[in-house]
């Protein structure tokens, strides 16, 4: 997020990421209602997936939508992949960058290549474990180590700032699509809001005024303008994607730090990559299935994933522009495009409200999307075209 910021400047920065992320979490909202309004009509015991429920909203909105259902469920599931696959690769930079850094300071030099291929085995081997309940320590670890690293490096980059006048407060225009396509990457996590709701024993307690998710996004939103502010304040035009690649490398606490965080990532990868994985392996088992070798098979397909996610990486290997990238063509769809379309669809047959403000509302939602999604991809292509 200083980085973020360096493409949008010390007051715009905070002004859009707070507008962004009412945006978001509203969006996540129409969402949750439309889940439950769509299950009330069907009469199902449970409550629908992202993806089945802009399906059953197409299914129940204006007849030009209707025969769009199933394809619809498609592109969702195909965004959802595309975004969690996309922080694989952004994982697989990160930790490679910050390793490197501690290396390069005790003369063991090697390419950026090298240490991803080295990492290419730890990671493949947390991606064969297949049961959700044995990541969740793995996810405990995780949380730990990024925690205290955390702090610690919010820690070093408030000591000793520059004066305010000496950043700009507005960047140029052109830089703000980059900025937009990180800002929408670090908000977006509407894949997870349905799951989560429907593992609460207290269902109702998720979407309160002051319940789980906007307490949640409210300290999400403080974190992300806090370290975005502080880190392009401090480092300027030389911040980098992460900030614990600005931290002082001959400090061992630096090292420190940047080594943690590396661990916690690296703890993160397999429940990332849960995500497309427990939507393309039963696809593949209904169309090719059954097979004699069910487990081996599965092996090879997760390790298959993971040799994706890490070629991407190889291939584009700038940290910041790869956030921007995935955030612009992936996290714009699913935080803000699907969730307005599905919300019109849903109200399509009860009414769109007095002088349609159903309409009006999500069309606006709809606008800042595509706006963003062609905007951001553009300029984040044309960065990295640019760096290679």
């Amino acid at each position: 997020m200083g980085d973020a910021f360096r493409n949008a400047g010390l007051i715009a920065g905070p002004v859009v990421s707070l507008l962004l992320s009412i945006i978001c979490v509203y969006c996540q909202h129409m969402l949750l209602t439309g889940a439950k309004e769509l299950q009330k009509r069907t009469g199902s015991p449970v409550l629908p997936t992202f993806a089945e429920t802009v399906e059953l909203s197409f299914k129940a909105g204006p007849p030009q939508l209707r025969k769009w259902a199933k394809t619809v469920r498609l592109w969702i599931n195909i965004f959802l992949c595309v975004t969690q696959m996309g922080f694989c690769c952004v994982y697989f930079v990160f930790i490679s960058d910050n390793v490197k850094k501690v290396m390069d300071h005790y003369n063991v030099e090697l390419d950026i290549h090298i240490h991803m291929l080295i990492l290419l085995l730890p990671i493949m081997l947390s991606c064969w474990i297949r049961d959700l309940k044995y990541l969740v320590p793995v996810s405990l670890f995780a949380n730990v180590f990024m925690t205290v690293g955390i702090a610690v490096t919010l820690y070093y980059i408030s000591q000793e700032l520059p004066t305010p006048s000496t950043r700009d407060y507005i960047a140029p225009w052109s830089k703000i699509p980059l900025f937009f396509g990180t800002a929408i990457y670090a908000f977006e996590g509407i894949g997870l809001v349905l799951p989560l709701q429907s593992e609460m024993k207290q269902h109702d307690q998720f979407t309160r005024p002051f319940g789980v998710l906007n307490i949640g996004m409210t300290i999400v939103t403080c974190l992300i303008v806090t370290v975005g502010f502080l880190g392009y304040l401090k480092y300027g035009d030389s911040v980098e994607g992460s900030l614990t690649l600005n931290l002082p490398q001959e400090d061992i606490l630096a090292q420190a730090v940047q080594l943690t965080i590396s661990v916690g990532v690296l703890f993160s990868y397999a429940l990332q990559m849960y995500v497309p994985i427990e939507i393309l392996w039963p696809r593949i088992q209904r169309r090719w299935g059954p097979f004699k070798y069910s487990s081996l098979i599965e092996i090879i397909f997760r390790s298959s994933l993971v040799l994706i996610t890490f070629i991407l990486a190889e291939v584009i290997p700038h940290f910041s522009l790869f956030i921007s990238l995935v955030g612009a063509v992936s996290s714009t769809a699913l935080a803000l495009f699907f969730p307005a379309i599905m919300d019109i669809a849903t109200h399509w047959e009860s009414g769109l409200g007095p002088f349609k403000w159903v309409l009006w509302k999500d069309g606006f939602f709809i606008l800042i999307g595509v706006i963003g999604f062609i905007t951001g991809t553009y300029a984040s292509v044309e960065a990295i075209v640019q760096k290679l």
